[in-house]
C-alpha cells in the first residue's frame, strides 16, 4: 500500500515538503504519495479528519497559519510541541489518535550544528523574534546549553512573555540593552519579507558572528545582507532547517532517519 501523507496550509503552493519527502522516499525504499492540501479559513480539523479517513494516510505537516489548530487537534503532543503550543508534525497511531509534534526546533539545531559546523554550547545566541517562528525552537536552543539565550522583539511584550514558558532560562532584552557581538544571532522575524528597516544596533554583529536567517530564497535574504553591512560575519539562510525539519517528521512517521545533505544540495541548486 502506498503511504499517503501531505502538507495542509494557506497558501500552500509554494511549498518544496513533496519534492523532499519524495526524495526520501526513493532514499529509503519507501513508496509514498505526498501532496499539498489548501486549508480554507477556519477549516483545518475537518480537512485533515478528511484526509486521514483514507486507510493508507499516515501523517501530515502542517504549515502556516495551522500550527496552533494542529495543536488543538492532536490528542496527544510531544514535550517541544506541548511548550511551542504549535503543532507541524502528525502521526495517526494504530488507535486512530493523533500524535502531535514540533520538528521546527530539532531541524534547526540539526542544521546550524551539522550542515553549518556552528557551535551552540556555551555560546552568546540572540534570537530575534517572538512569533510561533521563535517559540518552536527555543527548547531545543536551550537544550544546547548556551553561555546566553537572549530574546529580542519589536514589541518587548511579546517577547518577555516567552520568558516564563522556558522556566526563566532566556532573558528578553530591549535594543538598548543587547550586547555587542554575539557568537549566534537567529533571525525569525518578517524582516527578510518586508520592506521594514532593521532598527537594530549594528554592534550586535562581529567579525566572527553567525548570523542565520530562518527565511531562504534564491537571493541573499535581506537580513543576511543587513549583516553583512555591519561586520563581515558569517551567514546562512534557513533552507537547510527545512530539509532537516522534514527529515525529523519522515521519521517519526516511518522510523527511519533520511539522509538530507544530497537532498539540500539538489534543493539549493533548484531555487
Amino acid at each position: 500500500m502506498t503511504a499517503r501523507l501531505a502538507v495542509l496550509g494557506n497558501p500552500i503552493a509554494h511549498s518544496r515538503s513533496p519534492e523532499i519527502h519524495g526524495l526520501f522516499g526513493e532514499q529509503t525504499g519507501i513508496d509514498l504519495r505526498y501532496d499539498r492540501i489548501l486549508v480554507p479559513e477556519n477549516q483545518f480539523a475537518a480537512v485533515a479528519r478528511e484526509f486521514f479517513a483514507a486507510p493508507e494516510a499516515v501523517g501530515i505537516n502542517i504549515t502556516v497559519p495551522c500550527k496552533a489548530d494542529a495543536w488543538h487537534l492532536a490528542d496527544e503532543k510531544s514535550d517541544n510541541a506541548e511548550t511551542a503550543g504549535a503543532v507541524n508534525t502528525l502521526l495517526r497511531r494504530p488507535d486512530g489518535t493523533f500524535a502531535g509534534h514540533n520538528t521546527d526546533g530539532a531541524g534547526l539545531v540539526a542544521d546550524l550544528k551539522d550542515n553549518l559546523g556552528w557551535q551552540l554550547a556555551n555560546q552568546r545566541i540572540l534570537v530575534l523574534g517572538a512569533g510561533g517562528a521563535v517559540r518552536g525552537v527555543l527548547a531545543n536552543l536551550l537544550a544546547e546549553q548556551p553561555a546566553k539565550l537572549h530574546i529580542w522583539n519589536r514589541t518587548s511584550a511579546r517577547a518577555e512573555a516567552l520568558v516564563p514558558i522556558f522556566g526563566g532560562k532566556l532573558e528578553a532584552l530591549t535594543a538598548d540593552r543587547l550586547e555587542n557581538a554575539y557568537d549566534v544571532i537567529i533571525n525569525g522575524t518578517s524582516a527578510s519579507l518586508t520592506a521594514q528597516q532593521m532598527t537594530l544596533p549594528p554592534s550586535i554583529i562581529g567579525a566572527e558572528s553567525c548570523c542565520y536567517d530562518m527565511v531562504y530564497g534564491p537571493e541573499q535574504t535581506r537580513f543576511n545582507t543587513w549583516c553583512l553591512a555591519q561586520a563581515p560575519c558569517h551567514i546562512a539562510d534557513g533552507l537547510g532547517m527545512l530539509v532537516e525539519q522534514a527529515a525529523a517528521a519522515f521519521e517519526i512517521w516511518f522510523g527511519v532517519r533520511p539522509q538530507t545533505r544530497s537532498v539540500l544540495e539538489l534543493l539549493r541548486k533548484t531555487l
